[in-house]
């Protein structure tokens, strides 16, 4: 019996911790049912925040966008107004230049209808007139035209030959007083500092007894000095001073400076003045090299020949017009680099072009031909490229143009040329006169050295070859004054001075 209450208690006990614990489990379960329900909602109100953030921010993007598509659209219609405007101003243009052209055209063709008009009227009217007079005259038309020409013909032979009497006196006191006034007007406006660059140069003496030293024993010296350098020597009355006149500036260098270490060293003779002379030709030599890396790193131009730097050097001691060769190339190089950057084209090519457009007229005395066809056959023999080739050749207008870089280069160069005081003619065509003078007379067999002087007065010619005599040497000097005759013009007249060199050498051991 006991056993079986304990089984009852233990039972209702354990009904009773069921209860207990399910209504525990159902307190619990509603309090996490509760909290899940709380973060749900707490999840729900995050996402709306979340979506109407977004929305937001899609709205002022689609708004910014649109705003920027209204400004691009506004722009572009902008343009497009202001290009339809000036298409409208053209064609107004167009039209108003049609209206001319078409006025101008009636003027003329009502113009030339009354001209037609006119000269039907004059041939009717002429017509009436040689009827009428072949009526009074009894002759033909014909047979009174050839009366009327032989008087008329005689008549005029007669007033021609006096006409041309007189106006022949007349050119002739016209031709001399237009000469004097060319000479005087030439001479007021010839600027000192001008000629000194371009034609002499002034070395300056310690004392006036430096010119009989200069001098030498029976002209020895100074004979010697003309004969090597090729240089006009004029010794006057200039105190403490001498002048040396030459055309060509790079013997006229050499000669100055030759001079000027003679009179510093003092001991002036033949053989020192031979050895002064090789050594300023040596630093002339440097000199022109010097010049054509200056001015090759002024431009920045890279791997260019070290045969076409020497050449560009050159153009330093060389005039065009009166103006300096290489300021001028260097010149017309800024000028087309410029036009070149303007046209979006290759700057460098442009400066490399301009550089070298006169390259030719360094070497144009030595090789025949126009400068512009020398230049280029050099700038293809050291390796330039084609396009600068190209613009060194046509920059005369001499070739048809093919490159861009041509016409920039031309244009370049007519700028330069033609800017108030760049050139002068006349200085131009004194030393063409003098090259040709020096050309003709190296173009004789056995002439070895041929150099103008005194204002291209004089031509020396020197001899190379020790078998002529005497006989020779006096035709010679015949036919180079008879060429010069035939090929040149000039004023007054000019010597040839023909003389043979002999110079024999042995070392002492």
């Amino acid at each position: 019996m006991q056993y079986l209450i304990v089984t009852m208690a233990v039972a209702a006990g354990a009904g009773i911790g069921y209860l207990v614990l399910r209504a525990w489990d159902n307190t619990r379960l509603a309090g996490y049912k509760n909290r899940m329900i709380a973060m749900l909602e707490e999840a729900h109100e995050a996402a709306e925040r979340t979506k109407k953030e977004r929305l937001t921010e899609a709205r002022e993007e689609i708004l910014r966008l649109r705003q920027d598509a209204e400004r691009d659209i506004k722009e572009r219609r902008n343009e497009l107004q202001r290009a339809e405007r000036k298409i409208e101003q053209k064609e107004e243009n167009l039209d108003r230049k049609l209206d001319r052209v078409s006025h101008k055209e009636d003027e003329l063709r009502n113009r030339q209808e009354a001209l037609e008009q006119r000269g039907t009227e004059l041939e009717a009217l002429i017509r009436q007139q040689n009827a009428k007079l072949e009526e009074i005259a009894c002759l033909t038309r014909e047979q009174a035209q050839d009366i009327l020409l032989r008087k008329t013909e005689e008549e005029a032979q007669y007033l021609i030959g006096l006409r041309l009497k007189d106006l022949e006196e007349k050119a002739q006191r016209e031709a001399d007083r237009r000469a004097g006034e060319i000479v005087v007007s030439a001479m007021q406006r010839c600027a000192v500092e001008h000629a000194g660059d371009a034609a002499v140069s002034v070395v300056p003496l310690p004392t006036d007894d430096m010119k009989g030293r200069i001098i030498g024993r029976e002209g020895r010296n100074i004979r010697a000095f003309e004969t090597l350098t090729g240089v006009d020597l004029i010794i006057d009355d200039t105190p403490e001073a001498v002048t040396l006149s030459s055309f060509d500036p790079i013997r006229r260098e050499i000669a100055r400076r030759s001079l000027e270490r003679l009179v510093q060293d003092g001991r002036i003779h033949p053989a020192r003045i031979e050895e002064l002379i090789d050594k300023a030709s040596r630093d002339v030599e440097e000199d022109i090299l010097s010049a054509g890396e200056s001015a090759i790193l002024e431009m920045g131009i890279k791997n260019i020949h070290s045969e076409l730097v020497r050449t560009l050097g050159q153009l330093k001691f060389r005039f065009s017009y009166g103006q300096n060769a290489l300021s001028h190339s260097l010149e017309v190089a800024q000028i087309a680099g410029a036009i070149a950057a303007e046209l979006d084209l290759d700057e460098e090519l442009a400066r490399r072009s301009g550089l070298l457009h006169d390259l030719g007229k360094a070497v144009d005395h030595q090789v025949e031909g126009p400068h512009a066809a020398i230049g280029a056959d050099l700038a293809q023999r050291f390796g330039e490229r084609p396009e600068v080739v190209s613009a060194i050749a046509s920059h005369h207008d001499t070739l048809e143009v093919s490159s861009v870089y041509e016409v920039v280069v031309a244009l370049a160069d007519a700028i330069s040329a033609s800017r108030p005081g760049a050139r002068r003619e006349s200085l131009d065509a004194y030393i063409k006169r003098l090259e040709k003078l020096e050309e003709l007379a190296m173009g004789f067999n056995g002439v070895s050295k041929a150099y103008a002087i005194q204002a291209g007065r004089e031509v020396r010619v020197v001899l190379s070859s020790n078998n002529t005599d005497d006989g020779t040497v006096h035709k010679l000097a015949y036919d180079i004054a008879r060429k010069i005759e035939a090929e040149m013009k000039y004023p007054g007249q000019i010597k040839v001075n023909v003389s043979r060199e002999t110079r024999a050498s042995e070392f002492a051991k």
